[in-house]
């Protein structure tokens, strides 16, 4: 498999990562959207969420624990949490990921 986030969960590849636990990880975004962005992943490699599983309930509740966690950590009342799922909805990695944006007023609907 080549996956760029599997990558940064294995430490091959280098990233910002400013939240870890044993199931998730967050990382800055290298093309930030916002003035906060950060990309929250789970660490169990699932290609989008249209392909996750019924198993998979556990770790997608602690990507959207790891969201709030990160609000509290750099002290942020309101973001965006938008995962794209396949290519003609944006997705650019075949990796699960949420991007967590904050510090800018956003539109609706979005993009």
């Amino acid at each position: 498999m080549n996956c760029i986030f599997c990558g940064i969960v294995s430490g091959e590849v280098k990233s910002q990562i400013v939240y870890e636990n044993d199931d998730v990880l967050a990382f800055k975004d290298l093309n930030p959207q916002a003035p906060t962005h950060l990309l929250i992943i789970p660490k169990k490699h699932i290609s989008r969420l249209a392909e996750s599983q019924d198993g998979d309930a556990e770790i997608l509740g602690k990507v959207l624990l790891a969201a709030r966690d990160l609000a509290k950590k750099f002290d942020i009342k309101d973001f965006r949490l938008v995962t794209n799922n396949g290519k003609g909805a944006g997705q650019t990695v075949d990796h699960l990921h949420f991007h967590f944006m904050a510090g800018r007023r956003f539109l609706w609907p979005a993009g």
